[in-house]
């Protein structure tokens, strides 16, 4: 029989052994338990790696979805670059000629067309001439059978394929042509007078000399809005403050397009020639047939003068189209025909660089060496260079 010492000393034996075994058998339940999970993990995986190790991979749908839509959206942006890109001012030489916006789609005559020519430089003109026609697209005036005479002109000489009016109506288009800027003019008002430098003071100040012949206009420097055929809104001399208000200057440089040919006689022809034909024969109120036939008078008289001959060249434009077709950053009076008739120019050559009036008031200050005036001075407004030899 145990004292009741050694009692004492087998209780605290049997406590201390209680955790021991407890612990073991908590030991032995977590081993079993990581087992069996091992085991289980072990037995799915084995189909599971049957089934991929048999089943081929569609390339197709390999590519992560995220993936595709980024490629999208990597072309939309592309897109959208292209054309900023194409309605932005290049960040190149001036003399760089732009590329044509990829939406162009100009509407040649029905001939082929030679292959786009190596720009070259503007020539130094002895003589320029500018004729602005009115209101017409491109596709309405060439190759179309009601205006053989201009085709057989676009035929012989040069012809702007991917050509753009400023704006709309025409008289800031006639700004433009002659000031480089609309200055916000957006009408055909007859009272809003600029006091800006046109290219009459330019060609006056280098010490050559200028005219600007108006079909109709009843006496030189007349100041009334209209006069039976005749209209102020394109005639963009009487809008400048330093001719209009220049009584002696304005009579003698802003006449009636009947001096024309008493100058073109007497061999007394200026070096920078702007020709208006009045509101028939420059289309606006008249068919092009009308215009046609009108220019057929006109331009031999021109093209067969010893100015014209001796270093001389042509310009003939539209105003305006009939569409908002813009080009070259701020130019969306319509998409219209432009001819360059020169001694000089490419025969038949069609040039599909994008250009716009801007660009025909660089090229005229380019032949006479003088600097640029407003938008014409800009990158985008590229001088017609291609067309010559």
């Amino acid at each position: 029989m145990d004292s009741p010492a050694g009692c004492v000393t087998q209780r605290a034996i049997r406590k201390r052994a209680e955790p021991d075994r407890v612990n073991r058998v908590m030991r032995l339940l977590v081993l079993r338990t990581a087992i069996l999970v091992l085991g289980a993990a072990a037995v799915a995986a084995i189909p599971i790696t049957m089934v991929l190790g048999h089943t081929p991979v569609n390339s197709s749908t390999a590519r992560p979805l995220k993936t595709q839509a980024g490629g999208d959206f990597d072309d939309h942006q592309a897109q959208i670059a292209r054309r900023v890109a194409a309605s932005t001012p290049a960040a190149t030489p001036a003399a760089t000629p732009a590329a044509a916006p990829a939406s162009a789609s100009p509407v040649g005559p029905s001939h082929a067309a030679p292959p786009a020519p190596t720009p070259g430089v503007v020539p130094a003109f002895s003589h320029i001439f500018v004729i602005v026609m009115e209101n017409h697209e491109y596709g309405s005036v060439v190759g179309r059978p009601d205006a053989p005479y201009i085709n057989s002109l676009a035929a012989r000489y040069g012809l702007a394929t991917n050509y753009y009016a400023a704006s709309h109506p025409s008289l800031p288009n006639y700004l433009a042509l002659t000031a480089g800027s609309t200055f916000g003019v957006a009408s055909d008002c007859t009272t809003c007078y600029v006091n800006a430098t046109n290219i009459a003071d330019q060609v006056e100040l280098s010490g050559r000399s200028w005219k600007a012949y108006m079909e109709d206009m009843p006496t030189p420097c007349f100041l009334g809005a209209s006069s039976g055929n005749y209209a102020m809104k394109h005639n963009p001399f009487m809008y400048y403050t330093d001719i209009r208000n220049d009584a002696a200057r304005c009579a003698a440089h802003v006449v009636p397009l009947t001096q024309i040919g008493v100058d073109l006689s007497a061999v007394q022809v200026p070096n920078f020639v702007w020709i208006t034909p009045n509101i028939c024969n420059d289309t606006h109120d008249c068919p092009v047939s009308t215009g046609d036939a009108w220019l057929g008078n006109i331009v031999p008289q021109i093209t067969g003068s010893a100015a014209f001959r001796n270093g001389g060249v042509l310009f003939i434009t539209w105003d305006e189209g009939s569409s908002n077709a813009s080009c070259c950053g701020d130019a969306w009076g319509g998409h219209v025909a432009t001819l360059v008739i020169s001694p000089r120019s490419i025969a038949g050559v069609r040039s599909t660089i994008a250009e716009n009036h801007y660009s025909l008031l660089r090229t005229i200050e380019d032949g006479f060496g003088l600097g640029h005036l407003g938008a014409a001075g800009w990158s985008s407004s590229v001088a017609m260079r291609e067309y010559f030899r």
